[in-house]
């Protein structure tokens, strides 16, 4: 048991510690096109016993050998199976990266350092097969339009099919009811019929009895009465207050106000 514990916990720590042992090993970083990494992700790029997938060629001017800008990267792919494939790449090199490490992990969950990242490149199609890049894009870009979804006959007609699952039944009927519920009609969409012209000033001095000052909203609710048919008698019979402590609400003129308390005094 000691030594089953033992061999645990040494798994253990080695999975939790970092192998930094080619922490300075330098690494390049290169974005490739999707039809290159998919030629070296084929199962024939991954044996173990296969010849190099490709080659870098490195050129520089020997008159300026210290001069950087001077170096020029191309990639000579090997043989692969795609035949429309380009063989052979540019190599666009950038100096000006961001500091970038490269880890591995293991089945077992051990992580490594591969690497420290030197140069980052853009790897392109050269002039001499652009032509062949192109057709496997359009290709590419053709197969991307193409519907998957078919139309199919089913030779059943009596509609086993497409009868509802057990379970289903509660579903589909609450979901019938909602949809034959009608929406509630708001307040504001409601059509109301007028009144009698003198039936509802009747009313409007009456409700200015009770309190002397109204809201148009107020005295809509109260007479049930279209509002822009209210505000026409209510421009007749009634001051609106623009400032003070009644702002925004009517109130009856003088001379109506007098009559409404006289008759009230009767």
């Amino acid at each position: 048991m000691e030594d089953e514990q033992s061999n645990c916990s040494n798994s253990t720590n080695n999975n939790s510690t970092v192998d930094t042992a080619k922490a300075e090993r330098s690494v390049w970083l290169m974005k490739c096109p999707p039809v290159v990494s998919k030629a070296w992700e084929s199962p024939a790029a991954a044996a173990a016993d296969t010849p190099p997938v490709a080659k870098v060629v490195v050129s520089l001017d020997p008159l300026h050998p210290d001069d950087s800008s001077s170096l020029q990267f191309t990639m000579e792919m090997a043989g692969s199976e795609d035949v429309n494939m380009p063989k052979s790449y540019s190599l666009n090199m950038f100096k000006d990266i961001v500091p970038m490490c490269v880890f591995s992990e293991t089945n077992q969950g051990r992580v490594s350092m591969e690497g420290k990242v030197e140069h980052k490149f853009d790897m392109k199609p050269r002039h001499q097969n652009i032509e062949e890049y192109r057709k496997i894009c359009r290709e590419r870009t053709n197969k991307s339009m193409i519907k998957n979804r078919q139309i199919q006959v089913i030779d059943n007609d009596r509609g086993v099919l497409m009868r509802p699952m057990p379970g289903m039944l509660g579903v589909i009927s609450s979901t019938l009811k909602d949809k034959k519920k009608a929406a509630p009609i708001k307040g504001s969409d409601v059509k109301r019929t007028r009144r009698d012209r003198g039936e509802l000033e009747d009313i409007m001095f009456k409700l200015f009895e009770r309190q002397p000052n109204w809201t148009l909203k107020q005295l809509v609710q109260q007479t049930d009465q279209p509002a822009q048919f209210l505000k026409e008698i209510l421009n007749e019979l009634c001051v609106y207050n623009k400032r003070g402590t009644n702002q925004g609400t009517y109130e009856l003129k003088p001379e109506y106000k007098k009559s409404v308390e006289d008759t009230g005094a009767e």
